[in-house]
């Protein structure tokens, strides 16, 4: 009898440890109802039965709002999701003995307006969303939007730096890819850094910084892809609600003005978006000083006080509409236009060597103007093949072209007599044009549990012409230079495949893809048919990337990425710019394809309080296509070739520290070792080159917000010498009156030195040249912003699916507009 009751006591006690030891893991995403992007670091609370002060268990979604969460024990279980401004999500869930398995599938989250506006939230809205193979700053989430632009903006967002000049690079690198909500714009790629501090960051929803590309996307863009997600949801998911929204609003500074307007709408399952822009902007007073020693001791001093005067204008209109449940179409158009027109009147010294002690001087009256447009058109179609939208067809059409016109006039003043040089006065202008015909299909199918096939097929039509005609002043008239002039045609055709494999493996993740891409190019010049040539090339373009989840808020990883850049027109053409007697620049059409190569270990860490992220990279390239120069004949000569090998060794962080609900403070640093040789011009450069920038966010009193950026970059290195650092203030003021209806701010920007001052230095075998620019950048903007509409809800916007970065690899970063994006931006 004794026995038995042991037997009995053993069985009941294995009956209640096996009845509480069986596991299950619940497992889903947590999605936002209207844009259907991954809802970060939600919290999950797992009760026993009922809810209760204490959780069984606890954990929170990952940066795609992705959770598994494990649970022993079985019975009634609720399992609860929170978020910050969001509405509680209640799930029951029954786990049995059996315990394995339990997949809550898709969970939409909305806003709480009662939480939004009457509950003390200790935590603060996130800033960036931090992948190991992408950087998402929320422009929305930043006060300063309401009054910065988006090149301000962008001296915030991690793993992109904006220097003194406004030349912008991406990981570390100038050479990158610019596409607005998935659609190419060839102005934006060619000028960025004038465009953005043009454009108002409150028509910015996201700045996407994708470092490590996969297969899906190009292979163009050495430094990446810089995705500028304008100002209306992205998804493609049904909603539930016909309304509209809107704001119009405009600034004034005292260096110019820029209104906007913004609408988007449902009705039934149409949805619609307008997006409309302009900027009047100028900068007075910039100093450029240039002093250029030649071998033989003879100098050239020159200096100019310049002004600059710009317009920007742009408008996109998209239409997207809910065929059925399981597909849906969409369209769009834009245009881009942007004028930019310098004046000043050089003044240039020769002296020493050959030109004696006394030497000579000569002035001119210098003007240029640039006029670009840019006019697109997309259509898109999308079917999903399954309940999940795991399984999906897009099939995709987009056509571009990007008319754009040159104009340079040089003046001298009387000619001092026996001077050397032959100087005469003279005209030129350059009409160009690019056309893009793309075609483009994507599928993309689960393959097994935490598994995703992706494969594809793209094909690019491009033709670029560039007619520049050359015009000799005689007499007060404009005689045709044929010699000097060039009419240039350059075709390109570019058909691509490519697929993609990536598979989650409990904390582990893993993709892996291969690209390929075969070009027909073919070029044309009118005026000498000989210098015609055609040539076919193909490159295959692998990369992968391994994530470890240590947590659900910390992640590890590794990337791989080799990136392509072709040479564009402009690196091409032949034609000699002539506009300067002492400079001369031209391009080099036997230019190859650069190829370059990326690794990366990065890794991410994020609580509701603080986050960090930290990369360490290596980039490196054999056959870089560089902007250098050589003397001849007296003149500075200025081409370029595929002669620099190149090492770059980046470190850079990005931290936010919530310190109160009321206080932020974020720090944006980078620190990178550059060695970069050419053998054939044996010549070599390194050094170190750091920036740091760093922000505070804080609430008031009266709801008043307030924020201070303060910052700056040492010189950065070139193969032939290097451009100078600068320093920064920023700080704004806002508030937000009659129920969100009305915001103002406003804004003060000044160098910490008073004035942009760059110093900028470059030598060769026989010459040697200092440049000094000094920019007056004061400037102090008032932005008002009109909210209306029946919902505060932003409905979904058709977003073409093509991500085209099939854009030639241009001088983007100068366009003799210089001073800070809020200098000029206004």
């Amino acid at each position: 009898m004794k026995h038995n009751k042991i037997i009995i006591t053993l069985g009941l006690m294995m009956a209640a440890i096996t009845a509480h030891g069986q596991t299950s893991v619940v497992s889903g995403e947590l999605l936002d109802s209207l844009t259907h992007e991954g809802e970060p670091y939600a919290t999950i609370r797992v009760y026993k039965g009922k809810k209760s002060e204490k959780p069984v268990a606890m954990s929170t979604t990952d940066m795609k709002g992705k959770f598994s969460q494990t649970v022993t024990g079985q019975g009634d279980y609720l399992v609860v999701f929170s978020s910050m401004g969001r509405k509680e999500i209640t799930r029951k869930v029954k786990l049995t003995a059996a315990g394995g398995p339990i997949n809550l599938g898709t969970l939409l989250v909305q806003d709480d307006t009662k939480q939004l506006q009457g509950v003390e939230v200790v935590a603060q809205k996130p800033l960036v969303k931090m992948e190991t193979d992408k950087m998402t700053y929320d422009v929305q989430a930043d006060n300063d939007a309401k009054s910065n632009t988006v090149l301000d903006m962008l001296r915030k967002v991690p793993m992109v730096t904006v220097d003194g000049q406004d030349n912008i690079t991406v990981n570390g690198q100038s050479s990158f890819k610019v596409y607005v909500d998935g659609k190419p714009n060839i102005m934006f790629s060619s000028n960025p850094s004038q465009i953005f501090k043009s454009m108002p960051a409150s028509a910015v929803k996201n700045i996407e910084v994708i470092t490590n590309p996969g297969a899906k996307y190009d292979a163009e863009g050495v430094g990446g892809v810089l995705n500028i997600v304008m100002n209306h949801a992205d998804g493609q998911g049904k909603i539930n609600m016909n309304g509209f929204n809107g704001n119009i609003s405009v600034t004034a500074s005292n260096m110019g003005w820029r209104p906007s307007a913004f609408l988007s709408g449902q009705q039934g399952k149409l949805t619609y978006s307008a997006n409309v822009m302009f900027n009047q902007g100028k900068s007075s007073g910039t100093e450029t000083e240039m002093t250029r020693t030649a071998s033989d001791g003879s100098q050239m001093k020159y200096y100019q006080k310049g002004n600059t005067h710009m317009n920007f204008t742009m408008a996109e209109f998209s239409l997207g509409y809910e065929l059925d449940s399981m597909s849906n179409i969409g369209a769009s158009l834009g245009f881009t236009g942007f004028t930019m027109k310098n004046d000043g009147h050089p003044t240039t010294t020769f002296i020493g060597g050959a030109y004696g002690s006394t030497g000579f001087s000569y002035g001119n009256e210098m003007t240029m103007e640039n006029v670009n447009k840019s006019f697109n058109g997309s259509i898109d179609y999308q079917r999903f093949f399954n309940k999940e939208r795991t399984s999906s067809l897009t099939l995709s059409y987009l056509f571009s072209t990007s008319p754009a016109e040159n104009n340079n006039r040089r003046i001298y003043d009387p000619l001092p007599t026996g001077i050397p040089l032959t100087l005469s006065d003279l005209y030129s202008h350059a009409d160009t044009r690019g056309t893009e015909h793309t075609a483009q299909a994507d599928f993309t199918t689960p393959v097994g549990k935490g598994q995703t096939l992706s494969a594809g097929l793209k094909y690019i039509s491009r033709r670029n012409m560039s007619d520049s005609k050359f015009y000799d002043i005689i007499g007060g008239n404009e005689v045709y230079n044929a010699t000097n002039s060039v009419n240039y045609t350059n075709t390109q055709n570019v058909l691509a495949e490519y697929a993609e494999y990536s598979a989650t493996m409990g904390k582990l993740g893993a993709k892996a893809g291969l690209r390929y891409e075969y070009t027909w190019e073919k070029v044309e010049n009118e005026q000498n048919p000989s210098a015609n040539f055609k040539k076919n090339y193909g490159n295959l373009v692998p990369s992968a990337s391994l994530t470890y989840n240590i947590s659900a808020g910390t992640n590890l990883g590794v990337n791989y990425t080799m990136r392509i850049s072709r040479p564009g027109i402009s690196f091409l053409n032949p034609y000699v710019d002539r506009s300067n007697p002492t400079v001369l620049s031209y391009g080099n059409p036997d230019l190859a394809v650069e190829k370059s190569h990326n690794i990366s270990l990065v890794f991410n860490s994020f609580t509701p309080k603080f986050m960090i992220n930290l990369t360490l990279g290596e980039n490196f390239a054999n056959n870089q296509i560089e902007q250098y120069s050589y003397f001849s004949h007296g003149v500075l000569n200025t081409t370029y070739d595929n002669i620099v090998r190149s090492r770059w060794t980046q470190f850079s962080t990005f931290m936010n520290y919530a310190m109160t609900k009321n206080t932020r403070i974020m720090l944006n640093a980078g620190l990178d070792y550059g060695d970069i040789r050419s053998e054939r011009l044996q010549e070599y450069n390194h050094g170190w080159q750091a920036s740091a920038f760093l922000g505070l966010q804080q609430t008031l009193p009266w709801e008043l917000k307030w924020s201070v950026f303060v910052g700056g970059m040492t010189k950065k290195y070139t193969l032939q010498g290097y451009g100078g650092g600068f320093n920064m203030f920023n700080t704004t003021l806002s508030k937000t009156l009659l129920k969100d209806k009305l915001d103002i701010s406003l804004m003060y920007f000044v160098p910490l030195t008073g004035k942009i001052n760059i110093k900028q230095y470059s030598r060769g075998a026989d010459f040697e040249n200092h440049m000094n620019i000094r920019i007056p950048v004061h400037q102090i903007a008032l932005t008002l912003k009109w909210n209306f509409g029946n919902t505060k809800k932003t409905f979904q916007d058709h977003k073409s699916k093509i991500s085209n970065d099939f854009q030639e690899k241009n001088d983007n970063q100068q366009m003799n507009g210089m001073g800070m994006g809020t200098g000029s931006g206004m």
